[in-house]
C-alpha cells in the first residue's frame, strides 16, 4: 500500500480511517501531532482549520503518495478551500466519511470535486462500507 496522508476537520474520521486501514480496533482518541502507522499519515485537524499550519501539511505530504481529503458527511460546510489539492503534486483523492450516518452527500461531493479531488471514497469505518475500494485503490495508485 502507498502512503497516504489524513487531512480534515477535527471530527471527521481521519484517525477511525487509520485504525481501519490499518485493521486495528476502533479507538476514540484526539490526535494531537502528526501519527505515522504502517502507510497512514494522520494530521491533527487544527492543521486544516487554520491556516497557517498549511504548510505542516505540505511539509508532511512530501513523504506520502497519496493525499487524502476527509470530510464527514455530516458536515454542512467543506473546509477545503477551492484548489487546495493545487498545492500536491501528487494524486489528491476525496474521502466522504460516516456514509453509515442518514445524510444527503450531494454537496460534500461536489465541494471535494472543487478543492482538488480526482476521485470520491465513501466510507464508514464503524461499518466498513467502501474500505475495500480504497484499500484496492491504495494497492494501484503510482
Amino acid at each position: 500500500m502507498k502512503k497516504v496522508i489524513l487531512v480534515g476537520r477535527t471530527g471527521s474520521g481521519k484517525t477511525s480511517l487509520s485504525q481501519r486501514l490499518n485493521q486495528q480496533e476502533l479507538i476514540y482518541k484526539k490526535t494531537q501531532a502528526m501519527e505515522f502507522s504502517d502507510r497512514v499519515l494522520d494530521t491533527p485537524g487544527e492543521y486544516i482549520e487554520n491556516r497557517r499550519f498549511y504548510y505542516a501539511i505540505i511539509s508532511a505530504s512530501a513523504d506520502c503518495d497519496v493525499i487524502g481529503i476527509l470530510q464527514a458527511i455530516d458536515e454542512p460546510n467543506c473546509i477545503f478551500p477551492p484548489g487546495f489539492g493545487n498545492f500536491f503534486n501528487k494524486p489528491v483523492i476525496g474521502i466522504i466519511t460516516k456514509i453509515d450516518l442518514e445524510h444527503d452527500s450531494g454537496n460534500v461531493e461536489s465541494d471535494l470535486y472543487a478543492a482538488g479531488a480526482q476521485q470520491i471514497f465513501r466510507i464508514s469505518a464503524v461499518t466498513g462500507e467502501g474500505l475495500e475500494e480504497l484499500r484496492v485503490y491504495m494497492e494501484e495508485v503510482d
